[in-house]
């Protein structure tokens, strides 16, 4: 026999479906979460946020200042995708975490930065100059190339996204390399002759890399930032419509308005 409980939620139940209204469970499956970081990946997601409403799809945003949990978080199902990383950074991550993270779709670009508060060239930099890098793999060799490509080092392989303080074969100013979190180099930025700083912490920090970078990677960059998903989730309808608001008309536009080539869209 029903309890008087089973059936108090059971009309709850018809009500619902009889005002045309989901119950709460079938409304939590169209809930997509989300993991970026502040600028500039969850302030486009702002704008896709009402292009999936009319597709049904309620956008839950969590942001993160860092760039392991986001991907933590994804592959221990706490969150369904995230937006914050390149595919060098991907692999790196996978092969070190022994993770399966995959790509959904290619979004935009941030071109990597040199920045100093003390010197407004390469050229003025001085004998034995402190320099910042990220200190993981993946931007932390996107760093070096940036600084080969001005002519500051020479890399045993020129062309390897991975290569490490270690394979610096020319460094003619004796500059003093510090390996600081990515997040933190803004904030340091003062007490260093030099800092190469992600964009998105660049943004975050008020800085217009048009104007302020010494020295810029340019529009051919391969690190093209990523829309990530888990192998069991990435062909999710919900997953694909943000994959398609993401790289729709509308986000292209506001990236041009609102970044100014700080921010380039890879679509």
């Amino acid at each position: 026999m029903l309890n008087k409980r089973t059936l108090i939620l059971a009309a709850a139940v018809l009500a619902l479906a009889a005002c045309g209204q989901k119950p709460a469970a079938t409304a939590a499956a169209d809930t997509l979460v989300i993991a970026a970081t502040p600028v500039p990946h969850a302030e486009i997601l702002e704008v896709v946020r009402p292009i999936l409403a009319k597709e049904g799809v309620k956008l839950d945003v969590k942001v993160f200042n860092d760039y392991v949990q986001p991907n933590l978080q994804v592959a221990q199902k706490q969150l369904d995708v995230n937006y914050f990383q390149t595919a060098p950074y991907l692999d790196e991550f996978n092969k070190a975490r022994g993770t399966n993270l995959v790509k959904v779709v290619g979004v935009h670009i941030e071109p990597i930065g040199a920045y100093s508060k003390k010197f407004k060239s390469l050229a003025e930099l001085p004998q034995g100059a402190s320099v910042a890098i990220p200190n993981e793999p993946s931007n932390g060799g996107r760093a070096l190339l940036l600084l080969q490509k001005g002519g500051l080092i020479t890399l045993k392989d020129p062309a390897n996204p991975l290569s490490t303080l270690n394979d610096i074969v020319a460094n003619p100013k004796g500059l003093k390399f510090k390996e600081l979190e990515a997040a933190t180099l803004p904030r340091v930025l003062g007490e260093l002759d030099l800092a190469v700083i992600n964009t998105n912490y660049v943004l975050d920090a008020g800085l217009n890399p048009a104007k302020d970078a010494l020295i810029l990677e340019d529009g051919n960059s391969p690190y093209v930032n990523l829309l990530v998903a888990r192998p069991d989730n990435k062909d999710d309808p919900r997953v694909q419509k943000l994959a398609k608001a993401l790289t729709s008309p509308e986000v292209k536009a506001f990236i041009a308005q609102k970044y100014a080539g700080a921010v380039q869209p890879a679509f």
